[in-house]
């Protein structure tokens, strides 16, 4: 029963999401907003409404490891499973805004994450001082899009429709889904929240596990179907901008609006403050010396971030269940694994920063070295 009420859980996350995004990015374009900003504020809040209602549901529940568990895996899974799955299908474009604006801020706040979570809580104060940021990265944005060209306009009016027409069937169509979009996650999150905790106690695993393994990858489901579908239309540039916002306004929004809501703020264990969180913020810096070496992540970049997602996930199990292969299986990825992959990424930022000083030096030929 526990496993069916969170698979139907899941179906209903997913499909209210989807009603609350599609409904309400209709509304906004006969109320005359641009395509675009409707995509950048309506769309990108709409893909993280699952890990939002699961996790003010389970807060507001008491269950606070579940909670911390959705957030920190959601991210962990954004940037290792589906960049990694999304490169691996096509290499994948990396805009200028990405390198110069939205990975950079994306480092920042999970330090800051990391920093203001030492103490065990992240409080409501914090909360409030995420959401504004969360406030101020989309007016960000928003001026940022107003600079933005004609074709980033049409690809967005492609992709929702454009500007519908505002008569009144229309209207309470939309409307329609958006209430129903609610609905579902209101009861999707309960179901969810229940039956995670449920299973949980009938396998004797931590609701931190489940939160960061099940629940994460569940609440993740629009943000993969977004990216592998924009992979394979050959729209790139939308799989990498969906995986970084959505993990900008988890954090962001779900964690900073949680934590404003709960009374006392929300708690975060022991276990996350010493490994999910770290490796969260560990994922996250990795993302720069692959963003900053072209303009693409290539194949055997995303096969690695896929890797460590798979290793990530063994590890939470074995833990879980007290295999006694785990020493083993830690001693391995920390003695040969990340090292190896650490002196890599090194190697790739070293010949990036040599690239970019002997393009920026005087004595470079026009048009650069071939």
């Amino acid at each position: 029963m526990a496993v069916l009420m969170l698979l139907a859980g899941l179906v209903l996350l997913i499909v209210g999401g989807e009603g609350l995004v599609r409904g309400a990015s209709r509304l906004a374009a006969a109320l005359g907003i641009s395509p675009l900003i409707i995509g950048l504020t309506v769309v990108a809040f709409g893909t993280s409404s699952p890990e939002f209602a699961v996790s003010l549901v389970a807060s507001l529940s008491g269950q606070a490891n579940l909670t911390v568990g959705n957030i920190i895996g959601s991210n962990i899974f954004n940037v290792l499973f589906i960049l990694g799955l999304s490169a691996m299908i096509t290499p994948l474009i990396i805009s200028q805004q990405l390198v110069r604006l939205d990975v950079p801020l994306m480092v920042v706040v999970s330090l800051l994450t990391l920093l203001l979570s030492l103490d065990g809580r992240f409080s409501r104060l914090e909360g409030l001082f995420f959401f504004l940021g969360l406030l101020g990265y989309v007016f960000l944005l928003i001026r940022i899009s107003q600079r933005e060209s004609t074709e980033v306009k049409e690809e967005y009016e492609h992709e929702f429709g454009g500007r519908p027409q505002g008569n009144g069937r229309h209207i309470f169509i939309n409307l329609l889904l958006v209430a129903g979009g609610l609905a579902m996650l209101v009861f999707g999150s309960r179901w969810l929240v229940q039956g995670s905790v449920e299973i949980a106690r009938a396998l004797g695993v931590s609701e931190l596990v489940i939160g960061l393994t099940i629940i994460a990858a569940g609440t993740s489901m629009p943000e993969v179907i977004t990216s592998v579908i924009a992979s394979l239309r050959g729209e790139r540039d939308i799989a990498v901008g969906n995986v970084v916002g959505s993990n900008l306004f988890n954090l962001l929004g779900v964690l900073g609006l949680t934590a404003l809501v709960t009374p006392g703020g929300v708690v975060i264990p022991e276990s996350a403050r010493q490994l999910d969180l770290p490796v969260m913020t560990a994922v996250a810096v990795a993302c720069i010396p692959i963003f900053f070496s072209g303009t693409k992540i290539l194949r055997r970049e995303g096969a690695l971030f896929f890797f460590y997602y798979i290793a990530y996930t063994a590890y939470l199990i074995l833990d879980a269940i007290r295999h006694p292969i785990l020493p083993l299986f830690t001693q391995v990825m920390l003695g040969f694994a990340l090292p190896v992959t650490i002196l890599t990424l090194a190697i790739v930022m070293i010949r990036v920063i040599g690239q970019r000083r002997r393009s920026s030096s005087p004595l470079a030929p026009p048009g650069g070295m071939d």
